[in-house]
């Protein structure tokens, strides 16, 4: 299933601003947060959604990318989304409001630690490849620690310091009337400390653009359209949260011969009309090399004949589908002289068969209450 146009999931123009991006997403988080729709798995999928266009078009990088390209923009890009960036309602309000404390988030400093971003790859393997397994060697752009200051954003010799606004805990606490209101403080992020002498290679931000290259090990009876899941292996946590994963989406070319259906594979043989009636014998080709099988006398166009366990493996599994090879009977469209007189002289001989073949059983009772 196509994704949905992202300005259309949070119901924007294109000319939205970055506040009203925020005010749409925020209306869709509050209605279909899974807290709120227990048990819901179209609300959720909603709530996803949402996230998903929110963290594109709130993003200027991304969402330039996005209104030039489409979401063929963001394949293989280094960010992702997450999802789960919002725990409850009080992440909620509190990321957009700053009234995390109106909902019991209690005193003190608010961790803001933050769970990296998931990482999509898109990789092309060969039909055969899908069938037996293989591994693959791929760099996915994402971000890494500056190898300069190490991650901490300060040029070396120097760190951070506490920051003079919110003196270290990160928020402030608004008086308003009989309420005391925390806001996440706007100098420092909500870490309570401030770079004074950022790292020069990555401009403060303790992270650079990088290839990572990754060696993954594709299981045999993949299909178009699997997913794979390395965990750990997407953008890295931002104030000391663990990181996202890599979701490799797999595209599996077709086959010039064989079709695959769930675990059987199919293919088509054509016969002509000499072999079909006395029987023969030929080699169907496998992945294994070539089998020979006998073709019965008689033979029919589309009968079918099973090579068992000769399909696709079973994913995470055990046991193998099956080949199925289906009969096409060739009739000559041009022939030579000889041809047409041994066909002619065969037809002469051949019995003739002229009356309607008999009526089944279904229709001789449907007649009977006619």
């Amino acid at each position: 299933m196509s994704k949905r146009d992202y300005y259309e999931v949070l119901g924007l123009g294109r000319e939205a601003g970055e506040q009203d991006i925020k005010s749409a997403y925020r209306r869709l988080a509050l209605k279909y947060h899974p807290d709120r729709n227990p048990d819901d798995p179209a609300a959720e999928d909603r709530f996803k959604e949402a996230s998903e266009a929110y963290s594109v078009l709130s993003d200027g990088q991304k969402r330039a990318a996005y209104d030039r390209y489409g979401h063929a923009g963001l394949q293989g890009a280094s960010g992702g989304f997450d999802p789960n960036q919002f725990s409850d309602f009080s992440d909620i309000l509190g990321n957009f409001f700053g009234f995390g404390d109106l909902f019991g988030s209690g005193g003190g400093r608010r961790s803001r630690a933050q769970r990296g971003e998931d990482v999509r790859y898109d990789l092309e393997i060969a039909f055969e490849e899908a069938l037996f397994g293989m591994s693959a060697d791929i760099q996915v752009p994402r971000l890494e620690a500056c190898e300069h200051c190490q991650g901490s954003g300060s040029e070396p010799g120097s760190g951070p310091t506490t920051c003079p606004t919110c003196h270290g805990r990160g928020e402030i606490l608004y008086q308003q009337g009989f309420l005391s209101v925390r806001r996440t403080c706007s100098t420092c992020g909500g870490s309570g400390q401030i770079i004074r002498n950022a790292c020069q290679q990555c401009r403060g931000q303790g992270y650079r653009q990088a290839q990572r290259k990754l060696k993954i090990n594709i299981p045999a009876g993949v299909d178009d359209g699997t997913r794979l899941r390395l965990s750990g292996e997407g953008q890295p946590g931002m104030q000391g949260g663990p990181p996202g994963d890599l979701y490799v989406f797999l595209k599996v070319r077709e086959h010039a011969f064989f079709e695959r259906h769930e675990h059987d594979l199919h293919c088509t043989v054509p016969l002509n009309v000499a072999q079909a009636a006395l029987g023969c014998e030929i080699d169907i080709p496998t992945f294994e090399g070539p089998q020979r099988v006998k073709i019965p006398e008689g033979t029919q166009s589309g009968a079918q004949i099973k090579l068992r366990h000769k399909g696709v493996a079973v994913l995470n599994g055990s046991g193998r589908g099956d080949l199925i090879v289906h009969i096409d009977v060739k009739v000559p469209t041009r022939l030579s002289r000889d041809q047409r007189r041994l066909l002619e002289l065969l037809r002469d001989i051949l019995p003739v068969n002229n009356t309607p073949s008999e009526k089944g059983l279904f229709d001789k009772v449907k007649n009977y209450f006619v």
